[in-house]
This record gives structure tokens, sequence and C-alpha cells, in this order.
């Protein structure tokens, strides 16, 4: 599965980059995915694109796993599009707009905030007492049980 992060849109939503500078929300974002590009969103290779120009005048480079692109002439949305139409691409992106646009052509949509640091994150319970009808501080029981029954020994 190949990403197409819409740059701008996740780091704007993003509480731990929004009040950054342009250019400090593309370098936390690009160094987060090119460190956890694939725990935060799977295997796959990942661009980001981000509208505009570099200020090194840089149209494409790499950091690590991740191809960084600037729209340059187009907007972002339009060049993501214009990929995603190529097939096999999930866009990350919160763009209603260009959700649609993007699924018209076969794309997965994932939300933006897959990409944030802060995401929560579903773990499995530690004990599965309370999903069997146990209920809360059902271990005590068993701790003083096991005091009672075990120490002696």
């Amino acid at each position: 599965m190949r990403y197409l992060v819409d740059g701008y849109n996740v780091t704007k939503r993003d509480p731990a980059t929004s009040r950054f500078s342009l250019e400090d929300q593309r370098e936390a974002l690009v160094a987060r995915l090119a460190t956890r590009g694939a725990g935060l969103l799977g295997p796959g290779p990942i661009m980001v694109v981000f509208d505009g120009v570099a200020e090194a005048g840089v149209g494409t480079f790499r950091r690590g796993a991740v191809e960084v692109r600037f729209s340059r002439f187009e907007s972002a949305d339009d060049l993501i599009a214009r990929l995603a139409e190529e097939g096999g691409a999930t866009v990350v992106t919160s763009d209603t707009g260009l959700a649609i646009r993007v699924g018209a052509h076969g794309a997965r949509v994932l939300n933006a905030g897959v990409c944030f640091e802060g995401r929560a994150v579903k773990s499995k319970p530690r004990y599965p007492a309370s999903s069997v009808g146990l209920p809360r501080g059902a271990n005590k029981v068993t701790e003083e049980l096991k005091k009672l029954w075990l120490d002696d020994k």
C-alpha cells in the first residue's frame, strides 16, 4: 500500500504542531513519519505532499523511507488526487473534499489523526476481569486468597 499524506492538513490539525511555523510543521511531520511511519500508517512507501515550493527551491526530496514533495504550481490537493488516480493509494487527510475526490478513484482514506503523536492507542486490558463480569477490585480478593493459601508453604 502506498500512502499519500496531505502535509499541511495533518500538521494544522495536530495539537503538537499546529502552532509551529510552516517550516517547523513540515520538519516535525516528516521526522515523525521517517521514524515511525510504518507503525502509524502501516507498511508501504510514504509520500508527504505540501503546498508550494520548498525554501531551497527543491520540488522533491527523501528523508529515510519518506518522500517529500511540494506541489509547486498546483495545489497539494490536486497533486494528491492525480497521484491517487494511479491506484493502490491510501490518502491521509481530514479534508472532506479531497477524500471524496480520491475515494471516487478507489483510494482508501485515513483521517489525519493517525499521524498524531498523542493519538489515543487502544490497548488490550491487562486482565479481562471486567469482560467476564467480575466486579472492580476482584483481583484484591485473589491476592488475599494467595496470602492465606500460599504464604504458609
